[in-house]
């Protein structure tokens, strides 16, 4: 129900915005602070919940080599799926070309984005042996006051190893770091109460700039972004179905109350417990599930993963910067290491988003534009989200040879649905 006030706040936002915009241009151009100040509020999250969510999500299996071959097998699952995403995400995003010819007036001010936080202002990198150089920090709190996305997921790499190499003696690094990333959720859920009222700013702003003309700018953004996303499960997913010997419009069947509450709150969270109950009734074995799902929303958020690679394409398009085939490949191995810090709650891609542009200095003005749409876009990907992890227990189900046709077909037919608790009851009094 929060997640529900939340989501329609966030869509009168919109329509306020772009009615307060259209009416009152002048006035709604200041509103801009409003849109400025939720993104400043969001770079500050970056640093400790990255470093903490991707730190807890590796070392958290204990001994690396006790995970077993479940866990090999699900790693190279994720990366290869993860993989194919970002490739039609860069794809879709150079054919469609969301960036070209989108008109904002927000690019004319540079200094106030410096200000704001919005424009890179550090060197570009010149070579690709640069840029790997780069990756390795010489200080992990220079990382953090820089936002050097990229230098703390490596750091945090090495750091969940070392972890896990201690053991038991590491224990108590363990428990703060558990409870940091507690917090750090905690802290992203209070910053995005405010985030109706940045993305009215947003709007509003962008709007009373540019008038009502830009809105189809923005509706070119969102169908490049769900076709992109249609693209990956009819091609991706359904490929990965068919290895499963399964067939993804079951799946689809099965899982659709725990989608349509995806969909609704943008919020994988909230559908992650039905999710985890209806895998297990579909087939696959509760060992298998209790470890791929969780473990999915931290290295298999697909849906995501194909937005970010589309948002930075966008990104650089807005500003005018002609990224190289070379560049783009350089990125999209960058975002297979930092899609993976993304936690499963409203709005954190756009953190994610905005530490990766940095990292590449690239302005990040795409990310206020993007504010204004993006409970919009966030609804599609963590839906696909949610579908690529049920996806991924039947495909490691059926790899293990654990996954239970006979259990499956019970379930499309409606015969193993848990019971009720009078009928429970009845059966207990009966005997």
């Amino acid at each position: 129900m929060k997640h529900s006030r939340l989501t329609l706040l966030i869509f009168i936002a919109l329509v306020l915005g772009v009615i307060f915009g259209h009416f009152c241009p002048h006035l709604a151009i200041k509103m801009r602070a409003f849109a400025l100040i939720f993104l400043r509020m969001v770079k500050m999250i970056i640093a400790p919940l990255l470093f903490a969510t991707l730190v807890t999500g590796i070392a958290g299996h204990g001994d690396i080599k006790s995970l077993g071959k479940i866990g090999v097998k699900t790693i190279i699952y994720f990366e290869i799926v993860t993989t194919l995403a970002l490739i039609i995400g860069l794809t879709m995003g150079n054919i469609f070309n969301p960036g070209k010819g989108f008109v904002t007036g927000t690019v004319a001010n540079p200094e106030l984005l410096k200000e704001a936080g919005l424009m890179a202002v550090t060197t570009p990198h010149t070579s690709i042996s640069e840029m790997i150089v780069n990756v390795f920090p010489t200080s992990i709190v220079q990382a953090m006051s820089e936002g050097n996305l990229l230098q703390i997921v490596v750091f945090s790499i090495f750091m969940a190893v070392a972890i896990c190499a201690v053991g038991k003696k590491a224990q108590p690094v363990m428990d703060l770091l558990n409870s940091v990333a507690q917090i750090m959720f905690k802290f992203t859920e209070y910053v995005m109460y405010f985030a109706p009222l940045g993305i009215f700013g947003a709007i509003a702003s962008t709007v009373g700039m540019n008038g009502l003309s830009i809105l189809k700018n923005y509706a070119k953004i969102i169908f490049s972004l769900y076709t992109a996303l249609a693209v990956f499960v009819l091609l991706v997913l359904f490929i990965a179905c068919k290895y499963a010997r399964i067939s993804l419009r079951n799946l689809l069947k099965a899982i659709q109350e725990p989608a349509i509450l995806a969909f609704s709150t943008a919020s994988s969270e909230a559908a992650f417990p039905k999710a985890i109950n209806i895998m297990e009734r579909f087939g696959v074995p509760q060992n298998i599930v209790s470890f791929v799902m969780p473990t999915g929303y931290t290295f298999n958020l697909d849906g995501s993963t194909l937005y970010l690679a589309m948002a930075v394409i966008f990104s650089s398009q807005i500003c005018g910067i002609d990224l190289s085939l070379q560049t783009q490949i350089g990125m999209m191995l960058a975002l297979m290491l930092t899609s993976k810090g993304i936690a499963g709650v409203p709005r954190v891609s756009l953190i994610v988003l905005a530490g990766t542009l940095s990292s590449f200095n690239i302005p990040i003005i795409g990310v206020a534009i993007l504010l204004g749409i993006d409970q919009i876009l966030d609804m599609g990907r963590t839906t696909v989200n949610l579908i690529g992890n049920c996806v991924a227990t039947v495909v490691i189900a059926r790899w293990e040879n654990a996954f239970d046709y006979e259990k499956m077909k019970l379930f499309i037919n409606g015969e193993n649905e848990p019971k009720k608790l009078c009928e429970v009851t009845e059966n207990i009094e009966g005997q």
